[in-house]
């Protein structure tokens, strides 16, 4: 009789067993959706970085160093006597930079409608000025280097002589 209880008791368990493996699949097109959905598209995990400012570990901290620099260095490379000459009226620029997956830089100006001037001759100046800056470790979104952009305003130190 135990035999035959112990027999019947294991058979009825492994037909309700069953029952757990049996769980429906999701769809990948689903999952992929609603990952697509979780992920802010407009924020980074880690903001692009220069070597001297990876020793800070706060994020706001690591981003305005980065920015402070990178302007800085702009500014070093933007005041010669070029744009005075050709653009005597500019004061300050809206500089896009572009920091790419690569760890590289593109720079270009903001646009054509709140820049009245001649963006190519701009923008060709910048292709000559800004050069050799130094290793930059890109934006970091779920692990991968990311693209990122900004808008930095970049004020001329353009005295009239």
């Amino acid at each position: 009789m135990k035999n035959t209880s112990l027999t019947l008791l294991l058979l009825l368990l492994t037909l309700t067993s069953c029952q757990y493996f049996n769980r429906q699949v999701p769809d990948a097109d689903t999952l992929l959706e609603k990952e697509l959905k979780s992920i802010n598209w407009n924020q980074v995990d880690e903001w692009p970085s220069f070597d001297n400012c990876d020793s800070l570990t706060d994020k706001t901290q690591k981003n305005e160093c980065f920015l402070h620099q990178l302007n800085q260095l702009i500014q070093e490379k933007l005041n010669t006597d070029t744009l005075a000459v050709l653009y005597p009226e500019i004061d300050t620029l809206q500089l896009k930079v572009t920091v790419l997956p690569n760890a590289t830089f593109e720079f270009s100006t903001q646009s054509a409608q709140t820049n009245p001037y001649n963006t190519t001759a701009l923008d060709s100046i910048f292709k000559a000025r800004l050069v050799d800056f130094p290793q930059v470790h890109p934006a970091i979104k779920r692990g991968l280097p990311v693209k990122t952009q900004f808008v930095v305003p970049v004020v001329l130190n353009v005295e009239n002589k």
